[in-house]
């Protein structure tokens, strides 16, 4: 739905059948709708509370098309409005955003993730200049952009706690330790397929500018090693998961040191990360101990699934099948079941025999029955 019918038919669900109807035939005319007296008379003349109301129910296409009613609806929604996305655009995305960021000074988030790249640099950096209270941006796919793009954005989006970039390829790490410098409340950073803006600079940069990080995205960004992982265990202590899939270059040195410093950790992405060795699994085993030191004596439920929850160790054929069983049995909530498959081992025929913990109890109560097996 979009477009001025998707407006009729959203004002139509809230005032009542033929409530557009009866507007258009009092146009200029003092009609009356709804109750308690209300007097509208035309578009304008809603208020601007239940303007932002109607416009709940709308897709953020019809939105975009009500901020061109009127001042006081683009005002209105100016005012109110704090999610849109544009995702819906498949052409003309630039000069949309062009056009209508001025208007949506109080957004966010912003999501701009494109199926085809349209977005260029001055559109981002219109962004930059209006929306300076933008907390989340998805500027996933966006091949065109450049390292404007992201001094832009640290100058004027100092509040960013979410930032999409995946498969921007253009980006440098100069620009990403730009944008850390100014944008230290990153908690949620995708850098996915970013190889020249993914570096062990990069990663310097972000272990000491932003210690808030939970969520990082590095998968497929060849160029990073352990030095780089290391400044970002020992900058971001607070990781919840973090993607190194593709990294080729770490070692255990990588996984020992998230392990030691990063007590958080819940989800961990290593595929294909063919020189991690038992060393790195033993050391993440190691670590659930370390978590109930400094845990309170009485947990929370959030508290009780602590530790890792998701794995993935795909063709990492250096494994062998005690180590990453020690794995499995100080985190219950890795699984190897089918069910709950959270421990990822495919392409690992030696570790066939890993069960998580409730596979083993199955086996435990039925010596016949045959125990779930890692795929």
């Amino acid at each position: 739905m979009g477009g001025t019918e998707g407006l009729d038919l959203i004002f139509e669900e809230v005032f009542g059948f033929g409530a557009v109807q009866n507007m258009n035939q009092s146009y200029g005319g003092g009609g009356e709708i709804g109750g308690g007296g209300l007097s509208i008379s035309e578009w304008k003349d809603i208020p601007a509370e239940l303007l932002l109301r109607i416009l709940s129910l709308a897709d953020d296409q019809t939105v975009v098309v009500a901020s061109g009613v009127c001042h006081g609806w683009r005002d209105a929604i100016s005012w109110g409005l704090t999610h849109l996305s544009f995702y819906w655009c498949k052409k003309n995305m630039n000069n949309l955003v062009l056009s209508l960021t001025p208007k949506f000074t109080k957004l966010q988030v912003l999501i701009l993730r494109q199926d085809t790249p349209q977005l260029q640099d001055e559109a981002v950096e219109k962004i930059a200049s209006h929306c300076r209270e933008l907390q989340e941006l998805d500027l996933s796919k966006s091949f065109r952009l450049t390292d404007s793009s992201l001094y832009a954005l640290a100058r004027g989006c100092p509040n960013l706690v979410k930032l999409n970039i995946s498969g921007c390829s253009a980006f440098s790490d100069s620009a990403v330790g730009y944008l850390t410098g100014f944008c230290r409340k990153l908690k949620f950073l995708n850098l996915c397929g970013c190889v020249k803006a993914a570096t062990d600079r990069a990663l310097k940069a972000i272990g000491y500018n932003c210690n808030e990080m939970q969520y990082l995205n590095l998968g497929w960004c060849d160029r990073i090693g352990d030095e780089g992982v290391k400044s970002l265990a020992y900058g971001c202590p607070d990781l919840r998961a973090l993607d190194l899939c593709g990294c080729v270059l770490i070692t255990d040195e990588s996984v020992v040191a998230l392990a030691n410093n990063c007590l958080h950790l819940r989800s961990l992405g290593l595929y294909y990360c063919q020189n991690i060795t038992d060393r790195a699994m033993y050391s993440l085993a190691q670590s659930r101990a370390k978590n109930r030191v400094w845990a309170p004596v009485k947990k929370t439920r959030y508290q009780e699934e602590e530790g890792l929850t998701n794995l993935n160790i795909s063709q990492c054929t250096a494994l062998t099948p005690p180590a990453v069983q020690a794995l499995c049995d100080s985190f219950p909530s890795l699984h190897t079941c089918p069910d709950r498959h959270s421990l990822i081992i495919s392409g690992c025929l030696s570790l066939t025999s890993v069960h998580c913990a409730c596979g083993v109890q199955g086996h435990r109560s039925n010596t016949t029955a045959i125990p779930h097996l890692a795929h």
